[in-house]
């Protein structure tokens, strides 16, 4: 069995339910110490940037900055499509620090040969 997680998100802020899912997913792998990474494309970009994820999306949701920062602690990391973020002109500065701009050959070299349990949202 994989013990690497990847859960694939395309959706920002716009829909903050569906952003909200996707890190429950994402925070209960990483804090199984699964080796958890985010995929970051189109909108979902924006999510990688200090101070961006903000709010709760519905009534009863954790906050979405407290998901962040528990997926944080447990290790999680993003990976960021850069050819969504530079399309966007986003500051590659203002990337939270378990960031960074790669795209898929990195995430197929991060899954390898033992695989991953991936989830798309």
């Amino acid at each position: 069995m994989t013990n690497k997680a990847v859960v694939s998100l395309t959706t920002g802020l716009e829909d903050a339910e569906k952003v909200t899912v996707a890190f429950l997913v994402a925070v209960g792998a990483a804090e199984q110490q699964r080796q958890t990474l985010m995929f970051l494309t189109k909108e979902a970009v924006r999510l990688a940037l200090d101070g961006t994820i903000q709010g709760v999306a519905c009534e009863g949701c954790p906050p979405l900055p407290d998901l962040a920062a528990r997926f944080e602690s447990a290790g999680g990391t993003y990976m960021v499509c850069p050819i969504c973020f530079e399309a966007k002109h986003l500051d590659k500065d203002a990337l939270v620090s378990n960031a960074e701009l790669a795209g898929t050959v990195p995430m197929w070299k991060l899954i390898g040969d033992e695989g991953a349990v991936t989830f798309s949202y």
